[in-house]
């Protein structure tokens, strides 16, 4: 009953995580990339919901027949009970069973499970053989490959003394990310019921805003499983378990349909969007003009390429300034090439001038001034470029060193040019005595 009621709360919170792919797959059967609307717009898109446990190798302190001295069972000491029968198909009328060896008072079986990337959980599901289940027992989750820990849900006849967790815990919007102890009282040791079912997101107040909810998008997320089973029983026993199941998605934030396995032999996702990264956690190169942000159902929040204007493929993103452009563009261009400036590459540096007759994207849009060496400013004039023969259109601004001109090459009035000097010199101009 317990486990109907696990499906039926993740039915109703991922509809919301599910309807804009639904769809797509009802109205839009004909396109390709669930990435991108029949508009060709981008929009949300996550990889498939799964059983990620199922043939997924499984480490466990303990199985039935592996001690040299002490068996689970005498009657099945010539059976095998591998740890891969928890992780094959499920058939409920044919159950494959794992067993671990006997447990002494106090003692543990740890089982862990590793996706060998970050999945987003809805639940977390086992099995038992029998009605015989733990005392106590612990879910943890790891984010980092297994190197740290966090609790997710605690199972206990006895929650204070052997969790020092009340088993009248309460979520509210302040604690969703803590771990609750349920009393086995009512759980565990229910005698009809074989299945021990976790929901990740039920009773928290936010489920039903999954996707403005960094604090739920981080509790739901794991690279590891671990299950500890704790015995207080003083005989020693062992436990047995047909099935574990762990329902979720290959973490992609909105930005995936799928996940694949790399050249390194890694699972990552299938970015789209512009994004990158094993959980298309950030914007690809050259594509920071808004932040990265996790798709929605409003808005895929796709990374925008920087406008360079063509003068380069290196950028990065300023925050002050995406707020000043009303959140439209933080994009600041890196090495502008072709004599350009500025944080699209859209002005000419010091020494060039704009060639009007080339659009600002081209690789000559910027000529260099030749005044001489007298001044480092100029602009363009179209009639000289034209009269030229298009060949040179800059008049020299600001001339320094008493110089005048178009190219800054004549001497200003009441001074003359001193004929042992090159015209680029400093002192090309004489004061008269």
């Amino acid at each position: 009953m317990f486990f109907i009621k696990l499906i039926f709360s993740f039915v109703l919170i991922s509809s919301s995580l599910c309807s804009a792919n639904r769809w797509y797959r009802m109205f839009n059967t004909n396109h390709d990339d669930p990435c991108i609307d029949r508009h060709k717009r981008f929009q949300r898109c996550i990889p498939d919901f799964i059983n990620a446990a199922y043939q997924k190798p499984i480490y466990v302190t303990s199985t039935c027949g592996n001690s040299p001295k002490e068996f689970c069972n005498l009657s099945q000491l010539n059976q095998n009970h591998p740890i891969d029968y928890l992780t094959d198909i499920n058939n409920p009328n044919n159950l494959t069973c794992w067993q671990s060896d006997l447990i002494k008072q106090n003692d543990n079986v740890s089982l862990i499970l590793s996706f060998k990337k970050k999945f987003e959980l809805t639940y977390i599901s086992l099995q038992f053989c029998s009605p015989n289940k733990p005392d106590s027992m612990a879910i943890f989750k790891s984010m980092d490959m297994g190197l740290t820990w966090i609790p997710l849900q605690y199972y206990s006849n006895n929650c204070e003394d052997i969790f020092n967790k009340s088993s009248n815990g309460l979520i509210t919007r302040s604690n969703e990310q803590e771990a609750l102890c349920i009393d086995t009282k009512s759980q565990l040791l229910t005698m009809s019921e074989t299945r021990i079912a976790f929901s990740t997101l039920e009773g928290r107040p936010s489920a039903y805003e999954f996707d403005t909810s960094p604090v739920l998008q981080d509790w739901v997320t794991a690279t590891d499983i671990k299950i500890i089973l704790l015995s207080s029983n003083i005989e020693p026993n062992s436990y047995s378990l047909a099935d574990f199941a762990v329902g979720g998605r290959c973490k992609c934030n909105g930005h995936a349909s799928k996940c694949i396995t790399n050249s390194d032999g890694r699972l990552v996702c299938d970015c789209k969007h512009n994004t990158a990264g094993d959980e298309c956690e950030r914007c690809k190169d050259f594509h920071y003009d808004r932040p990265w942000a996790r798709a929605t159902q409003r808005d895929a929040n796709e990374c925008v390429v920087c406008n360079c204007n063509k003068h380069s493929t290196k950028c990065r993103f300023n925050l002050e300034l995406y707020k000043m452009s009303g959140h439209k563009s933080g994009g600041v261009c890196i090495d502008c090439q072709h004599n350009t400036a500025g944080r699209s590459c859209h002005y000419c540096r010091e020494g060039f001038t704009r060639d009007l007759t080339q659009s600002m994207t081209s690789i000559n849009a910027c000529q260099a001034c030749n005044c001489n060496n007298h001044s480092q400013q100029c602009r363009f004039n179209k009639e000289l470029y034209l009269l030229s023969g298009r060949k040179s259109g800059g008049i020299c601004i600001q001339c320094k060193h008493n110089t005048v001109g178009r190219h800054c090459s004549y001497c200003k009035e009441t001074f003359y040019r001193d004929p042992n000097l090159s015209i680029t010199h400093p002192d090309i101009c004489k004061g008269n005595q």
